[in-house]
C-alpha cells in the first residue's frame, strides 16, 4: 500500500496543502495522505510558533469529509525538535512493513536534504516525492547524491502546477486585516478569525 506523508508546521493549513496532497494520491496512486503536523521544526526553532492544538485543530478541521485524508499527532505529541528521520521510523513501525511512503517535499526541501538529520537514513526508510515549488530550480541530484547515497533511487519528481500559497503570507494577510477566504478552507477561516490568531501582539485573544 502506498502513502504519502505531508509535514509542515501548517501554520496555517492552507489550499496548497490541500492541492498538493490531492495531486500527489492521484498522480501516485496514494491510498491515503497522512498530514504530520510539526511540533517545534529543527529549521524553524527561531520564531514562535501557534500552539499544536490551534494547528492540529486546523488541519482536523482542513481534511474534514476528505477520506483519503488523515491527520497524524506523531510530531505533537513528541517533545523537543520534530525530525522527518524520527517520524518516518515511527509511521513505518504504526503501519507495517507492507506499506511503502512517500514523504511529499518541495524542490527547496530536497536541495536542503544534506543538512537534514540522518538523511542516508532518511532515503533508505521512504520515498521522496519532488514537488515543484514556486521560485526554486529544480535540485542538482548529482551534488546531492555525493552528499546523501541513495537519494537518486529515492526520489519521484512530481510535476503540478505551482501553487504560490504560503502560510506566512496569510499570517501577515490576518494581521493587517485583509481576507484570506481564497487562501485557506472556509472552516479555517472561520476559526483562525474566532480564535484571533495571527493577530498583533495586544490584539489576540489565544
Amino acid at each position: 500500500m502506498n502513502i504519502g506523508v505531508l509535514g509542515g508546521t501548517f501554520d496555517p493549513v492552507h489550499l496548497g496543502h490541500l492541492i498538493i496532497a490531492e495531486e500527489a494520491r492521484l498522480k501516485l496512486d496514494l491510498a491515503r495522505v497522512i498530514f504530520v503536523p510539526a511540533g517545534q521544526p529543527w529549521l524553524k526553532l527561531d520564531r514562535d510558533i501557534t500552539p499544536a492544538t490551534h494547528r492540529l485543530e486546523m488541519v482536523r478541521l482542513a481534511i474534514e469529509g476528505r477520506p483519503y485524508f488523515e491527520l497524524s499527532t506523531v510530531e505533537t505529541d513528541r517533545s523537543g525538535p520534530s525530525y522527518s528521520v524520527d517520524t518516518i521510523a515511527v509511521l513505518r513501525q504504526q503501519l507495517g512493513k507492507e506499506s511503502t511512503l512517500f514523504l511529499l517535499l518541495g524542490w527547496d526541501s530536497v536541495s536542503e536534504l544534506p543538512q537534514w538529520k540522518e538523511p542516508a537514513r532518511l532515503v533508505q526508510m521512504c520515498r521522496l516525492v519532488a514537488i515543484t515549488r514556486p521560485g526554486f530550480s529544480r535540485p542538482d541530484l548529482a551534488r546531492l547524491e555525493a552528499l546523501v547515497p541513495g537519494l537518486t533511487e529515492s526520489v519521484v519528481w512530481l510535476e503540478i502546477s505551482p501553487v504560490d500559497i504560503s502560510s506566512s503570507e496569510i499570517r501577515e494577510r490576518v494581521a493587517q486585516g485583509l481576507p484570506i477566504g481564497h487562501l485557506v478552507p472556509p472552516k479555517v477561516e472561520r476559526y483562525i478569525l474566532e480564535h484571533g490568531l495571527y493577530q498583533p501582539p495586544g490584539n489576540a485573544r489565544g
